[in-house]
């Protein structure tokens, strides 16, 4: 059939199958262009119009329905690309350090942005990476730093940035004179003194007999932030930005906001943040990877506890087995059908370990 030609055909009415039209006609006829819209054969047209519409109305509905997730779409500040992406507006980063520190935000000069890597002295050194690395204009500086998981050797990981923090303000030749105040603060999404109810605390160099600070050069502040669900104490501001970086939706962190200029303007650069589509993806690539990094530690403590059950119940029978063997070997040798040291020699043990096990048995008898 020639590509330019139409099918003609007719669609008959039957009274059981179809209304009828409400014109007298009995037939309708159609003019069908097979290469403008092909058919199958055994479709006809009127089938087709309509899977064509019903698949227009599934196409508008997602449309509606991923425009409404996209709308209520928010990163979660808890996440750690989205704390750090939050620190780079200079105002909030203020605002934040202003609260840590106890003082106004107006008392801030300026803050500065470092490098988000330590350096190393050595290619088999161990390299620390930060999440926000900031120098006030008096050179004090901070290290602040969400973590989002559980890690091992957390407080050593912890000293280690901050010792290096501090010995990396100085060059060979230098003064120590030069050496300021280094802070290292650790925003958790865990618990790690999970024996109090405080949600923030400091922590200094101690002189424990003196009972006083022996120097405030090296500072350490960390915030729990699962304790905000149970009855948790701290400053009230320092807990109102804990609630705010623990916000899990739009309408929570609004309410957080409201009232603090501050927190107001977080909450705004997070909705411009979650509406660029490239700031998005890497969120979602990093919560990803959260994600999958706790399943990952998840499988592998149940696989570790699985092991564990089946060595316990192992040994658990071996223990028995060697036990029973032990009692059968006493009882023989009390009944003198074993001397002392046959009895040592088949329960592998010498003369006097095995005298003082029978010892042991008869006195548990008693």
């Amino acid at each position: 059939m020639a590509g330019n030609r139409t099918v003609s055909f007719s669609l008959f009415y039957q009274d059981h199958l179809f209304p009828k039209p409400l014109f007298p006609m009995e037939k309708m006829c159609y003019t069908y262009n097979r290469q403008k819209h092909p058919f199958p054969v055994d479709e006809k047209p009127g089938k087709d119009r309509i899977m064509r519409k019903i698949k227009r109305k599934r196409k508008t509905q997602n449309k509606r329905r991923q425009t409404a997730r996209n709308e209520d779409f928010i990163m979660k500040p808890s996440v750690d690309w989205c704390f750090k992406e939050l620190m780079r507006n200079p105002k909030t980063r203020k605002e934040f350090i202003g609260v840590l520190l106890q003082v106004k935000p107006e008392e801030i000069d300026e803050t500065i942005l470092l490098e988000n890597e330590l350096p190393k002295e050595a290619e088999e050194e161990k390299q620390g990476i930060l999440d926000v690395h900031v120098c006030l204009v008096d050179g004090v500086q901070i290290d602040i730093e969400m973590q989002v998981f559980y890690v091992e050797y957390w407080d050593e990981r912890l000293l280690f940035y901050l010792s290096k923090m501090y010995a990396g303000q100085i060059k060979a030749g230098e003064s120590y004179s030069i050496m300021k105040k280094c802070i290292q603060v650790s925003v958790l999404n865990f618990e790690r003194f999970p024996d109090d109810d405080f949600c923030y605390r400091t922590v200094h160099f101690w002189d424990e007999m003196a009972g006083k600070k022996y120097t405030d050069k090296l500072e350490i502040q960390i915030l729990e932030l699962p304790k905000l669900q149970k009855k948790a104490s701290g400053p009230e501001d320092v807990m109102e930005w804990m609630r705010f970086l623990r916000g899990q939706n739009k309408e929570e962190l609004k309410e957080v906001a409201k009232g603090n200029e501050y927190l107001e303007g977080a909450y705004e650069d997070l909705v411009k943040m979650s509406l660029d589509e490239k700031k998005r993806l890497q969120y979602e690539a990093r919560e990803k990877a959260i994600l999958d990094y706790r399943s990952n530690m998840e499988g592998a403590e149940e696989r570790g506890f699985q092991r564990g059950v089946k060595r316990g119940i192992t040994q658990g029978i071996e223990r028995g087995v060697t036990q029973g063997e032990q009692s059968t070997l006493i009882r023989l040798y009390r009944k003198n059908r074993l001397t002392l040291e046959e009895a040592a020699e088949e329960a592998k043990m010498t003369v006097e370990e095995f005298r003082k096990l029978a010892e042991l048995e008869e006195h548990s008898m008693e």
